[in-house]
């Protein structure tokens, strides 16, 4: 309850030209600053990352060290490029600060370093699945590992905090991470020993399904023997779509990028088989291409285009490209499928738009469904009359809550959102992350309902919320004494109401 609140924290992450100040005083060589910068801008999906502190910190980490000591073609342009390298630079420091060693080859390791990762892929795997991001001893122990033997190797990745009543708590140093070395769990299960690291998530559901099917599980069990790399793309595809908040999203990144020959050819090392093949690269994406047209979450689609993107595979984002600079897209009929394209295309656009008007382009209401995620990318979003419903305000409220979005306007009138959407609605114009100054939301079907909601967003502290807009609505006079509450408050700012 706010009144149990009496100091809100927020955590912005780096803007863009924060970014670049963080760049030059981490790096003391300016020139190589400004390559390292440089670089990071050719690679939208890198820099947007770049969002993220912690993230700057292992790009500078990897950039510095390889554009000082290794050619240049191999200075990582994806996610999974970027940490495979930034784990055996972790290696090098390591084996320079407790072995003295002078020169060392990352790619080949020791028994003891690939022994020691690979166990701390399983913690990260096994506590990753189980949605956990802070770990106790006995985690560590169930997957071979001594907390005192870490600490040669893993300061930079792993850490040590003392917990309550002095018990340690362990955890990565940033979630990332962890989804990184999940991945490479997951993977060098399937390569090395032919296991499915799903098949308890894959065979649980319920257990009444569970006593009918059990011969087909016992089959199920069987295959597993043999599991193929494609089946593990597939099965993680299907789990990640089935997460609610998007947990294994960048696991499942890093897992199919982690799948290209040139990314198991850096962790050599650790991987004593190697499976990738064109057919198994051609078969996954095909199946991401799939349900790209069969899901329906935007959210969660954006996400399939980056692991197009790790995959090196973007014929349709590159379409839709083409289009977009022949000033043909206006005249298209676009299908679902190619509008999660453009969003995708627009989310990953350097130039942030002025306004975006949904009821330009040219689609179905399902299309303009998936180019929702777009509003978080732009300072005027005009949505008016798309046939929205409460359902499109789960992702507009994500957008909401979206650090350092540009977006300032956001119009929604003449959609069927009722009292349900604007609940969902006031969920983002309460975080302190929103930066909402006019919201347009007349002939939206609202009743007295909406207003107790809005009453509490507009008694957000340090809300920037300035421009109301209810009209055409059946508020009644109940909903405006409700309103009213809100508006009397010391922390309201609005300054024009509709």
């Amino acid at each position: 309850p706010p009144e149990c609140i009496d100091q809100v924290t927020e955590v912005r992450g780096f803007n863009d030209p924060q970014k670049e100040v963080y760049f030059r005083k981490k790096i003391t060589d300016q020139n190589l600053a400004n390559e390292i910068i440089k670089h990071m801008k050719t690679s939208r999906s890198l820099h947007i990352m770049c969002h993220i502190p912690v993230f700057c910190w292992i790009s500078a980490t990897v950039l510095e060290m390889i554009l000082n000591e290794a050619e240049k073609d191999e200075v990582p342009k994806t996610l999974t490029q970027m940490y495979s390298h930034f784990m055996l630079i972790q290696i090098i420091v390591k084996n320079r600060k407790y072995n003295k060693a002078t020169e060392t080859n990352p790619k080949e390791l020791s028994q003891s370093d690939k022994e020691m990762i690979l166990k701390l892929a399983k913690l990260a795997f096994q506590q990753l699945q189980k949605g956990n991001l802070i770990f106790y001893e006995e985690d560590l122990r169930e997957c071979g590992l001594d907390a005192s033997e870490y600490s040669a190797l893993c300061t930079e990745i792993f850490k040590e905090e003392s917990g309550l009543y002095q018990d340690k708590v362990y955890s990565f140093v940033h979630l990332s991470i962890q989804e990184f070395l999940a991945a490479v769990h997951a993977l060098e299960s399937c390569l090395d020993k032919k296991e499915n690291v799903f098949s308890k998530a894959v065979t649980g559901g319920d257990e009444e399904e569970e006593e009918d099917d059990d011969e087909e599980e016992d089959e199920e069990e069987e295959e597993e023997e043999s599991i193929q790399l494609s089946d593990l793309h597939e099965i993680a595809v299907d789990q990640a779509l089935k997460s609610e908040n998007g947990h294994l999203d960048l696991f499942l990144r890093f897992l199919l990028g982690l799948s290209l020959e040139s990314n198991q050819n850096l962790l050599r090392g650790l991987l004593t088989q190697t499976g990738s093949t064109t057919q198994t690269n051609e078969r996954t994406v095909e199946y991401l291409s799939d349900k790209i047209k069969e899901e329906s979450s935007p959210e969660r689609i954006i996400n399939l285009f980056h692991c197009l993107n790790e995959l090196g595979s973007n014929s349709l984002v590159e379409d839709m490209q083409t289009s977009l600079r022949s000033g043909t897209l206006s005249e298209t009929i676009l299908k679902p499928d190619q509008c999660s394209a453009l969003a995708y295309l627009l989310l990953m656009s350097e130039e942030v738009l002025e306004e975006f008007d949904l009821k330009t382009y040219n689609t179905s209401e399902e299309g303009y469904q998936r180019l929702l995620p777009v509003v978080k990318t732009c300072n005027r979003a005009l949505l008016a009359g798309c046939k929205l419903t409460y359902t499109s305000c789960e992702t507009l409220t994500s957008a909401l809550q979206t650090s350092n979005s540009p977006l300032r306007e956001l119009d929604l009138s003449y959609n069927d959102l009722g009292d349900r959407g604007v609940e969902l609605l006031c969920v983002g114009l309460t975080s302190p992350l929103c930066n909402i100054q006019t919201l347009v939301l007349a002939g939206c079907k609202l009743t007295y309902k909406s207003c107790e909601t809005l009453t509490s967003a507009l008694q957000t502290p340090n809300s920037p919320l300035r421009e109301l807009d209810l009209s055409y609505n059946d508020l009644g006079d109940r909903g405006v004494k409700l309103l009213c509450v809100g508006l009397t408050s010391p922390l309201c700012n609005i300054q024009t109401l509709v």
